[in-house]
């Protein structure tokens, strides 16, 4: 799969989790804290988050085809997806296994393919970068 389509793939599916979050907050961040986001206050926080993705996906499927910038913003959401994963793991205990488990099956690939599709749109630009 060409690094492209790798961006493309990931970032359709941070706005799908996003689009989640807003339309169904308590619902969707079910699956990662459980019972506790069945509580009102959470719907509030989760929708904030809601917005950072599908924002933060629009502007890689946006940049998509411009590698310098690309690549530049891929490391940026896999530092995103890598903070989401050390805060999953942070509070294991209060979470349920199933939940770090998924937490960690969608954020360790996603930064790790973010990572992977960046150094290859850098290989891209690069020789753009060295003309004179």
């Amino acid at each position: 799969m060409a690094a492209r389509d790798v961006a493309r793939a990931l970032a359709a599916g941070r706005v799908a989790i996003g689009a989640g979050l807003l339309v169904a907050p308590r619902l969707s961040l079910g699956v990662w804290i459980g019972r506790d986001a069945a509580a009102g206050a959470v719907a509030a926080p989760a929708r904030a988050l809601g917005i950072r993705e599908v924002v933060l996906g629009g502007l890689a499927l946006h940049v998509v085809d411009r590698p310098r910038v690309a690549g530049r913003m891929l490391r940026a959401l896999a530092i995103c997806d890598a903070v989401d994963l050390l805060a999953t793991v942070a509070v294991r205990r209060s979470l349920s296994p199933v939940a770090v488990a998924a937490i960690s099956a969608m954020a360790l690939p996603a930064a790790a393919g973010q990572l992977w599709a960046a150094a290859q749109l850098d290989a891209v630009a690069a020789p753009a970068d060295q003309i004179p």
